[in-house]
């Protein structure tokens, strides 16, 4: 499947019904999620791959990997989220599995790639990128992370001993879902990072 294509399918999935400023629930932009995906599939880290997508959100990661041939997982804390994840699955006739959970304590095996866009720590009471990149690390072999720009030496410090493989600037595109915006929508620039790590025994 082309990028395009894909960008095009994600463009059809509904986004957060009432998303949070606490938790930073900003849907990926298909754009951006068609972008980071198509990536990954070219590294042949997607197809055949059990692919896990962290804070799934309504889950367009997850459904995209599935769409590029990936056992896709979902983790999700927020149950309103997971209920237009599944419906979103539901609509692209996709087979996701959608786990209600906590990125922290959850336990998660036989992972290959990690497909996030986590909250970049900006609202004190969301988790920030910091449990969201510990745990990718612990259970994937491949991960890629969106994350604030900048964020270059502290991704690197922290996924030690994983590498950081690759870096990419993506325009992003954040629409008006809360009363503080004052744009319909604003483009921010955020860094995609591909992460390598040893494969655990």
């Amino acid at each position: 499947m082309k990028k395009k294509q894909l960008e095009i399918l994600l463009e059809r999935l509904e986004s957060f019904l009432h998303p949070t400023p606490e938790r930073e629930q900003y849907s990926t932009p298909a754009v951006v999620a068609a972008f980071l995906l198509h990536l990954a599939y070219l590294r042949g880290d997607l197809e055949g791959k059990n692919v896990c997508d962290l804070g799934c959100g309504t889950g367009v990661l997850a459904i995209g990997a599935a769409l590029l041939g990936a056992r896709a997982v979902g983790v999700e804390i927020d149950p309103e989220a997971l209920r237009v994840a599944r419906k979103n699955a539901s609509k692209l006739g996709v087979d996701v599995d959608f786990i209600l959970g906590d990125v922290g304590p959850i336990c998660l095996k036989n992972v290959d790639t990690v497909v996030m866009n986590p909250p970049f720590g900006s609202q004190k009471a969301s988790q920030g990128d910091r449990a969201f990149l510990r745990k990718a690390i612990q259970v994937a072999t491949s991960v890629y992370s969106l994350h604030n720009l900048g964020s270059e030496g502290f991704i690197r410090r922290f996924v030690e001993p994983c590498k950081v493989e690759e870096i990419y600037k993506v325009p992003f595109p954040l629409r008006r879902c809360f009363e503080f915006h004052n744009e319909d929508v604003r483009i921010i620039e955020v860094e995609l990072y591909r992460i390598s790590c040893q494969p655990r025994s």
